[in-house]
């Protein structure tokens, strides 16, 4: 039975995957170490907390001498953990730089020296910068030009796990997604943030001239490139993961508020994030020859995700009645 270690699984896209992997590999053991910090929710995996090939290990990917006894344990990583909030590493970027960067070192050189089978670095986008007017989407050959201090921090762990394939042969693979949406997602992300204000009748903050174009991957369709590329990816290679459902701000807004029967005054125009990225869009043909294709376009992915917002009010609504969240709220939206 192969083990495998899965790091920040407490929160949206792990918590996916660890559910997702004790489906597909019944042969599977998982050990998910967390820190849960605000966006890591233990409500995250109540359904599989019963299982005996699930456990979890509370503690932070810096801390040596844990990653260490984790990592004699298992046999492969799959690393999610990290600070993963552009407005927030924009408020103040150290937690990013520690976790993102330096939790990255601690895996890879604890994983190096136990030997490990595979180690996957979870990566975004992001790293890429910002596409100018009629650019072609990015493949992984495009160069690293992060713009804000979240992808600074992700450029700098995808370049270590580089360093660590290159300079001792570590079977590392990376995996660089789009948006991801779905079920878990913390409602400070623009999609979750939207459907439960609105839901609400609150005001959707969206900046600028909302013409901020992403592309949206849901979150299951995600997880399955990723464990594609676990098991087939090559080593010291990364691979893009788009879902090619690009949308601007304005679109999703007003596709959330169709489908939760809202009214467009529930949409304002706030003050834009200081560098906004503009354009993200990957070329996703790599992984797609490795077998992979999403199996949600923009709307599916995004009718899934609002339906679940829907019969899931008490998960979201204890999180946004939380201290934490209001002091955020109230420091990024309403003083906007």
């Amino acid at each position: 039975m192969k083990t495998v270690l899965v790091t920040g699984g407490a929160g949206f896209i792990g918590s996916n995957f660890i559910r997702y992997l004790l489906q597909a590999h019944a042969d599977y053991r998982v050990i998910n170490l967390d820190r849960l910090t605000y966006a890591g929710n233990p409500d995250n995996l109540r359904d599989v907390e019963g299982d005996a090939r699930y456990e979890f290990a509370l503690g932070d990917i810096c801390n040596r001498e844990l990653v260490d006894y984790l990592m004699r344990r298992v046999d492969m990583v799959v690393n999610f953990a990290a600070e993963s909030h552009v407005d927030r590493s924009i408020m103040g970027a150290e937690d990013f730089m520690r976790s993102n960067a330096l939790g990255v070192y601690t895996l890879l050189d604890a994983a190096r020296q136990r030997g490990v089978e595979r180690f996957l670095q979870v990566s975004t986008d992001e790293v890429y910068g910002t596409l100018g007017e009629g650019d072609p989407p990015w493949t992984e050959d495009a160069p690293l030009a992060p713009r804000n201090p979240y992808s600074v921090s992700k450029a700098a762990g995808d370049m270590m796990a580089r360093a660590f394939a290159v300079t001792y042969g570590l079977p590392v693979v990376i995996t660089r997604a789009s948006n991801n949406i779905g079920p878990f997602q913390y409602p400070e992300k623009r999609v979750p943030l939207f459907i439960t204000n609105a839901l609400d009748d609150l005001p959707l903050p969206v900046y600028g001239q909302g013409l901020a174009v992403r592309d949206h991957l849901y979150v299951t369709d995600h997880c399955e490139a990723i464990d594609l590329v676990l098991h087939k990816g090559t080593v010291g290679e990364a691979y893009n993961v788009g879902g090619e459902n690009e949308a601007d701000g304005v679109a999703v807004v007003e596709k959330i508020l169709e489908f939760v029967e809202k009214p467009r005054t529930l949409i304002q125009y706030v003050k834009d994030r200081p560098g906004h990225d503009m354009h993200y869009s990957l070329d996703a043909s790599k992984v797609r020859a490795l077998g992979w294709r999403p199996r949600y376009n923009f709307e599916s992915a995004l009718r899934q995700t609002v339906a679940w917002y829907l019969e899931h009010q008490d998960w979201w609504r204890k999180i946004k009645e939380s201290v934490e969240y209001r002091a955020y709220y109230e420091r990024q939206y309403v003083r906007r």
